[in-house]
């Protein structure tokens, strides 16, 4: 996978989860974590959680995955098979983009909206020209607060229903669309002390109120990109406390939350947007000895999962031969023989891979997906 300084990889978007189940992953390994590299995600419906990328004492960047059951976090390795990321997004290493900002040009911070202050901030910086326009800037920041919910993804399905709607429409899914992401998702409290309310659905963690963090401020968050696609929510920023004892996604937006300090922060210009995406094909159909030969080939840079392939005799779908995959890797390929009944005479044979559409791909990537091959016997 190509690395440019400066540049962002989006594996998905936040709009492709928030819409439902996801069955293309990046697997760890392809991620660099030399130097100073940005990121955050969301981690596999087996272990559900947030991605925090953090520096490291060696100068390096660790992914620290953050649970959804407990608040905790613990570090990512590579070489664990177990590590594939429905979203994530990723820079190369932006150390020389890195552009320091003294805290004290932000003045009295307490209590102020954490977005707000960025969002004056960059459009500050621009004005001065100390910071380069960019479609999407990066951000860490050491942050200190007076209290702070986190939320943790703990359903990958967030709402199947929603892609449902662009051909149906229902309760439910008018229902689950009505709600905020966030109010689906484990919420967790930091505060020096506990509230106390028995009733609160926020689970208390503890007193950990200072927070290593990255993320994201788009300048167009409709895009669904790195935020969520809703007018005004340009900020998105994971963390872990400077313990690190939790991590989570930083509700920075929520009632319970109030800012006390920011102790460090740097910005990122990233002018270069890339999308990784999955491009499945039907290759090197054949017949052969009364059996229909063909390969599934993952062309794209993502691993899929859960695929399907149909084998369609003279256009009856009623009565079609139909094969899944459970995993199939970014470059793999796996070859199939399905024997056939057919007699003398023209004979239309079709293959299609996903054939419910269950897959993202980009637009343009999907007609390859489909192989047809006439006969004559």
């Amino acid at each position: 996978m190509p690395d440019p300084r400066g540049d962002l990889w989006i594996a998905n978007t936040v709009s492709d989860l928030i819409q439902g189940d996801v069955q293309e992953h990046l697997p760890l390994d392809q991620i660099p974590l030399q130097g100073d590299v940005l990121g955050l995600g969301t981690t596999t419906s087996i272990d559900n959680g947030e991605l925090t990328f953090l520096r490291n004492g060696g100068g390096d960047t660790t992914i620290w995955q953050c649970r959804a059951s407990d608040g905790g976090i613990h570090p990512l390795v590579r070489g664990d098979r177990n590590a594939h990321f429905p979203y994530v997004c990723f820079s190369g290493d932006v150390s020389d983009l890195r552009v320091l900002v003294d805290p004290a040009e932000l003045g009295d911070v307490k209590g102020r909206p954490l977005q707000e202050l960025m969002a004056g901030l960059i459009a500050r910086l621009r004005v001065e020209g100390r910071l380069a326009e960019a479609p999407i800037y990066g951000l860490r920041a050491e942050l200190q607060w007076h209290s702070l919910v986190i939320t943790v993804a703990s359903k990958l399905c967030m709402g199947q229903q929603r892609r449902n709607t662009a051909i149906a429409q229902s309760e439910a899914s008018a229902a689950t669309a009505g709600r905020s992401l966030y109010d689906l998702l484990q919420h967790y409290r930091l505060a020096e002390q506990d509230p106390g309310v028995p009733t609160d659905p926020i689970r208390y963690l503890g007193h950990s109120l200072q927070w290593d963090c990255c993320g994201f401020f788009d300048m167009d968050p409709a895009n669904g990109r790195v935020t969520l696609p809703v007018e005004g929510a340009h900020l998105h920023l994971h963390g872990c406390s400077t313990d690190l004892r939790h991590g989570g996604h930083l509700h920075h937006e929520h009632s319970g939350t109030l800012l006390r300090a920011v102790k460090r922060l740097a910005l990122y210009p990233l002018q270069q947007l890339h999308q990784l995406a999955s491009d499945l094909a039907i290759e090197d159909l054949a017949v052969e000895a009364g059996m229909a030969r063909f390969s599934v080939v993952n062309r794209g840079a993502m691993d899929v999962s859960d695929v399907g392939v149909a084998v369609v005799v003279d256009d009856r779908y009623s009565s079609h031969r139909y094969l899944r995959l459970p995993w199939l890797s970014a470059g793999d390929s796996e070859a199939f023989s399905v024997p056939l009944d057919l007699g003398a005479g023209r004979h239309k044979l079709e293959v299609i891979a996903d054939p419910e559409g269950r897959i993202l791909e980009a637009d343009g990537l999907e007609a390859n997906n489909r192989a047809v091959l006439e006969l004559m016997l």
